[in-house]
């Protein structure tokens, strides 16, 4: 049976587990939330591991790293959402501090994670000079063309 990518990540792993407890924490949400809180709180929870999922399927590794920040972000809207369920008493305290660890162990990976993704992308600029910045280019050019005058 054929794996995507995305699949084989920690923290895909970690993030599935992580949305899987928040739409069983949000079942229990007051029915006039439905379409309010329970609806936000999923989206963004689910939209943690979508968007790791489409960072995973572009080519350029500059925007992996950017789609790996987006996860990031819906992470932190997640549990922005969450504190504000804790606050409207729509779950207890306890509940909301056996997810902080998760919540810390999984930013923790998406930020390593688009470290890596940041690293191998300057890296591969280093050395294709096609792929460099233009600001790069130029001035590798500029470099060149004195280099060039100097010799004639």
């Amino acid at each position: 049976m054929f794996t995507y990518a995305f699949e084989k990540l920690e923290v895909y792993k970690s993030v599935c587990k992580f949305t899987d407890k928040i739409y069983k924490l949000t079942k229990d949400f007051p029915s006039h939330e439905r379409f309010a809180l329970t609806s936000q709180i999923r989206r963004s929870a689910s939209s943690v591991g979508a968007n790791l999922a489409e960072g995973t399927t572009r080519i350029s590794m500059k925007e992996q790293a950017r789609f790996s920040e987006i996860s990031f972000s819906s992470l932190a809207e997640t549990f922005h959402h969450l504190l504000q369920a804790a606050r409207l008493d729509y779950i207890k305290q306890e509940q909301l501090n056996n997810l902080r660890p998760l919540v810390f162990e999984i930013s923790n990976k998406i930020n390593a994670l688009r470290k890596s993704q940041i690293g191998r992308h300057n890296s591969k600029i280093k050395t294709d000079p096609h792929l460099r910045e233009p600001e790069v280019l130029y001035e590798t050019l500029k470099s060149s063309l004195i280099e060039n005058d100097l010799k004639d």
